[in-house]
């Protein structure tokens, strides 16, 4: 299974987990290896391919800096590092889309980032990197994508971009009541408020979901556990997301459907520790090294170019 990581992820200034986390798992991997994981360098995005996606103006103040207040509008203090660690995480997402559609399951360290919208970012999130990836596989033959979201945080950036776009479906479960957004078309937006549903509601949501689709892209959050401080859900552990976790593969195996996952939210800190943050991470790679290469239609590997 191919993971893509470049040490380009993390070459912003601003130290956060979320420009940093994915160097930490990298670090984790080369120490103690997933069998049958293989981590490769993607290809940075260019900005005429982000600017097809996000507002120009948009992508060019992230580029150069200015005006400052749109650079910085995900949060984070601008430097020149923030550019290239943008176009390799956001290529790493289309990477994965890709190897995907080829090999049935891939994978890349960085984040989905749903927070995004098309004119600004916002929420630690630059470029929304799932709308990039499932637009990209638009245009290179797939005639349908579904992005799941498991965040704990709601994905309304992704939302706002793809609302009038019929081909692309999402299915979003969070536990955060804040970021909810308003809901039209077919996608699904769900709101856990009790831990004993939590299973039971993706279980439903994945079980009604009305295809074929020819890619799914899984944006993996582990911020639902209840140890972390930033989304954290009480009565959601670590055994509860591996069960997630096998639930949302398996259905894609089931289904054939090539799936490319993303390590979305998770944040270290007071009862989770960065070494146990990183292990909750790592039961997504393993769980897709598991369910890896079970996809060999050839009209699956036709949509690769």
């Amino acid at each position: 299974m191919k993971l893509f990581f470049s040490p380009d992820y993390v070459a912003a200034a601003e130290s956060f987990d979320t420009t940093r986390k994915s160097g930490w798992i990298a670090e984790s991997l080369e120490k103690n290896p997933v069998q049958g994981v293989d981590i490769v360098a993607p290809t940075s995005l260019n900005f005429e391919e982000i600017a097809w996606v996000h507002d120009p103006k948009y992508v060019k103040a992230v580029r150069i800096g200015e005006p400052r207040d749109l650079a910085q509008s995900q949060g984070f203090n601008w430097d020149p590092g923030m550019w290239k660690a943008v176009t390799a995480s956001n290529g790493g997402v289309v990477a994965a889309a890709r190897a995907a559609l080829s090999d049935g399951v891939s994978g890349s360290l960085s984040s989905g980032m749903h927070h995004a919208m098309r004119e600004t970012g916002a929420a630690f999130c630059t470029f929304n990197g799932l709308v990039i990836a499932a637009k990209k596989a638009l245009s290179e033959g797939a005639k349908s994508v579904l992005i799941i979201d498991l965040d704990a945080h709601c994905g309304g950036g992704t939302h706002s971009m793809i609302d009038e776009d019929d081909r692309i479906r999402q299915l979003d479960v969070g536990v955060n009541v804040l970021d909810a957004y308003w809901m039209n078309g077919g996608n699904t937006l769900d709101i856990v408020r009790d831990a004993d549903k939590y299973l039971p509601t993706i279980a439903g949501r994945l079980a009604n979901l009305n295809g074929p689709f020819d890619l799914c892209i899984y944006n993996s959050g582990m911020d639902p556990d209840e140890r972390c401080a930033v989304g954290g859900f009480a009565g959601i552990n670590a055994s509860m997301l591996r069960q997630r976790e096998e639930m949302v593969f398996s259905w894609a195996k089931e289904h054939g459907v090539p799936i490319a996952f993303v390590l979305a939210g998770g944040y270290a800190g007071g009862r989770l520790p960065r070494d146990e943050l990183i292990k909750l991470h790592r039961i997504t790679i393993e769980t897709a090294a598991n369910a890896r290469a079970f996809v060999s239609a050839p009209a699956a590997r036709q949509l690769v170019r």
